[in-house]
């Protein structure tokens, strides 16, 4: 316990903390400081003081501040700051959830196997004064949460993005440790995209590749149900006969119903002996008239109630044990839809956010 604290202090920062700036939505930083510390000042020692508490909570909240793996528009590391703030509107805290604070993201990187030997030794005497900790966000975040698990191994774990490729290092943790511990896991996968690309220009970590990696952590690749596709070249035959996913397209929801699709899910979980679930919700999943602040917001999607009538469902028989939220780009929105765009998706997201963390935090 001590050494996991000791590493979240050095690796991670108080939360909405993680995007290094002086002056930029200082005014949201400030707002959440009040919220969460009941002032402004001090409040890096403050975090560092609280940081025991998370022994005694069942559900653990963290953001990482990342958009290095996106690749259309850009803006998603502001998502932890400004989710936060509309979460926390009506709620000081969340019972039974603790703020870990934001994963430490140099805004240049994004994995430290990308990274020569110097180029990590340079980085961590700015972030560590050299000592030797992982320098990237991804890397980061798998450092923190695979120490989580070990010494917690029931904890649950809420993450906040960042674009997609930040879901890499929390699913991969959290399925390596489920399997450790004997049970069966699924991943329910909110998307308008696959994310099934082996690798984008190179990079097999990134938005449009990360799922195609974590696969193989799975018992078996037929354990992770994509939602909401629709922005995809290839059919939904050759998604899943190339990779073995199971695939519910934004149409298959609007021509059959939420309450069919959920069932059809649920009667697979049912049949495959599933023990848990881990949700990671791409926000371009919804239709774009309700999320356009987001890297690649996308018409015809699905309606902010339809993945809660689904969920609704699995949670019956399957809890949820880890679940993180993606693509959130606040900035995005103010410019495409200045009236609109940002206050919607905001809603939405913490309207779905807030639906994650009951379901975690359900006994």
């Amino acid at each position: 316990m001590k050494e996991l604290i000791k590493n979240i202090e050095n690796c991670f920062c108080p939360p909405g903390h993680g995007v290094f700036t002086v002056n930029t939505a200082s005014d949201l930083k400030s707002s959440l400081n009040q919220k969460l510390y009941k002032t402004t000042e001090d409040v890096h020692s403050i975090w560092k003081k609280g940081l025991s508490a998370l022994e005694h909570n069942n559900t653990l909240m963290f953001g990482i501040c990342s958009d290095t793996g996106g690749g259309i528009l850009r803006g998603a590391n502001w998502g932890p700051l400004f989710l936060r703030n509309e979460i926390y509107k009506s709620n000081d805290k969340i019972p039974q959830v603790f703020d870990l604070g934001d994963v430490r993201v140099i805004p240049h990187l994004l994995h430290d196997k990308y990274l020569n030997e110097e180029t990590i030794k340079r980085c961590q005497a700015a972030l560590y004064d050299g000592q030797e900790y992982p320098v990237s966000g991804l890397s980061i975040a798998e450092f923190i949460t695979k120490q989580i698990y070990q010494n917690f191994p029931e904890k649950k774990l809420f993450g906040i993005g960042g674009d997609h490729s930040c879901s890499y290092p929390l699913v991969k943790t959290y399925l390596e440790a489920k399997k450790k511990q004997g049970k069966k896991a699924a991943l329910i996968h909110f998307d308008a995209h696959t994310d099934l690309l082996v690798e984008r220009l190179g990079i097999d970590i990134c938005f449009g590749s990360w799922t195609a990696q974590i696969l193989k952590y799975l018992h078996s690749p037929d354990l992770c149900y994509q939602i909401g596709i629709r922005s995809t070249g290839k059919s939904k035959e050759h998604w899943e006969s190339t990779f073995g996913v199971q695939q519910f397209w934004a149409k298959d929801v609007q021509e059959k119903g939420a309450e069919e699709v959920a069932q059809t899910i649920f009667d697979d979980l049912l049949k495959n002996k599933v023990d848990e679930l881990y949700v990671s919700f791409d926000v371009d999943a919804l239709d774009s008239s309700y999320v356009s602040a987001t890297g690649t917001p996308e018409p015809d999607g699905l309606l902010p109630h339809e993945p809660i009538v689904i969920l609704s469902k699995l949670i019956e028989k399957f809890p949820i044990t880890g679940a993180d939220i993606m693509e959130i780009a606040p900035f995005v929105g103010r410019a495409q839809d200045p009236s609109h765009g940002l206050t919607s998706t905001l809603m939405v997201s913490a309207s779905i956010s807030q639906f994650l963390l009951e379901s975690l935090t359900r006994k």
